[in-house]
């Protein structure tokens, strides 16, 4: 455990560094988010902040290479994991050119289904997926292909979606990052199995830069990841938890902590976390697309109609419309994992009370504690 608080300490440092390195360059060469009619923030702030980044998952990757318990894990995880980090690297660049140049919608679906094939090609891709009984469903490769592209795809589409208020992806996806390392990580130690994985080594570095990220992204921010940010670590979560299904025979992942019951969920977790995780701006894509194409528009047309643009409208501030929805990640992402590892009343008591909680918080809070701006227009005479 010590070696991957490193890991996670590495990547937030690198990519806190190098986020002002990335600032710099935005600016001088031109890729700043300008104001539009969509946008909550009033004056054009810079882009490029996935390659600080990328720049904070390589610096990790190197270090957990040198360090003496990582570095003797099987041969397949630091395999697998720079495999992952090339495939970012090049849907990273994608990014930078549409920060730069504004790329069209198909042709950004080009690039990020090149680097889904990337994984592919290297095989990184659903393989089986185990049952309860310890045996297990076996995917034939292009059945393995076809599930891994669509999953890595709408990943990265989801994270794009969801990146619309200061710190909001950055959060959700590093929520999702460190709760999918705790799964991975409890899955070993509860199997008495090698702690080295390549879905923990990925998920903790992923989260590192994004916290590291998030120091100069949170409201008000002074960069934004742009498209190069968000498809990568949209593209390095969900390839974290393909990585993990050819790792554990089906007795393994039936097993649980104590208490637990065999079920679906734990055999199932490493297609459904991406899904889990991101459930909120899955379901954010989902509505935008039935909607735009309802309108009579193309389901790329961007309008402010998410549901960030919806908690700001009930009356939340940005920043607590960033941390309510950072809840509803946290809520899912967590629950999804406790519930599979573990079993008994006190689980679910406690995932009813933090729902409770989250849902009050969400609809509660703009009744008690307007926004001053809010606030001032309330108490403005009518002309």
């Amino acid at each position: 455990m010590r070696e991957y608080v490193l890991v996670f300490l590495v990547a937030a440092v690198v990519t806190y560094l190098l986020t002002v390195i990335a600032r710099e360059i935005a600016l001088r060469t031109g890729a700043v988010a300008r104001v539009r009619d969509r946008d909550v923030h009033d004056e054009p702030i810079p882009y490029l902040g996935g390659l600080a980044m990328l720049g904070g998952l390589v610096a990790a990757y190197l270090v957990a290479r040198e360090l003496p318990f990582l570095s003797l894990g099987g041969p397949l995880v630091f395999r697998d994991a720079g495999v992952v980090l090339i495939a970012g690297a090049l849907i990273c660049a994608v990014g930078v050119l549409d920060d730069l140049f504004e790329l069209d919608a198909l042709t950004k679906l080009g690039g990020q289904v090149l680097a889904a094939a990337f994984l592919i090609g290297f095989q990184i891709q659903y393989v089986f997926f185990p049952w309860t009984d310890g045996q297990q469903f076996s995917l034939d490769a292009a059945q393995g292909a076809l599930l891994t592209g669509f999953v890595v795809v709408a990943t990265v589409n989801a994270v794009n979606f969801v990146d619309g208020l200061d710190g909001l992806a950055a959060g959700v996806v590093g929520i999702g990052a460190i709760a999918f390392f705790v799964f991975s990580y409890e899955l070993t130690r509860l199997n008495s199995a090698d702690r080295a994985t390549t879905a923990a080594l990925l998920s903790v570095c992923l989260a590192g830069a994004c916290l590291g990220f998030l120091v100069h992204n949170f409201h008000p921010a002074r960069l934004f990841m742009g498209d190069s940010g968000s498809m990568l670590i949209g593209l390095v979560l969900s390839a974290s938890a393909v990585t993990l299904t050819g790792q554990f025979s089906g007795s393994q992942l039936s097993q649980g902590g104590a208490g637990a019951q065999a079920s679906l969920l734990p055999t199932l977790l490493p297609l459904l976390l991406p899904v889990s995780i991101l459930l909120v701006p899955l379901l954010d894509l989902v509505l935008a697309v039935v909607r735009r194409t309802r309108a009579g528009r193309s389901p790329f047309a961007p309008d402010k109609e998410h549901l960030h643009h919806r908690l700001l409208e009930i009356g939340h501030s940005q920043r607590r419309a960033v941390a309510i929805m950072w809840l509803w990640a946290a809520l899912v992402a967590f629950g999804t994992v406790l519930a599979s590892l573990y079993a008994g009343p006190a689980i679910w008591i406690s995932l009813a009370a933090a729902t409770a909680v989250t849902v009050g918080l969400t609809f509660l809070l703009p009744v008690l504690h307007k926004p001053r701006a809010l606030e001032v227009l309330d108490e403005a005479p009518e002309s």
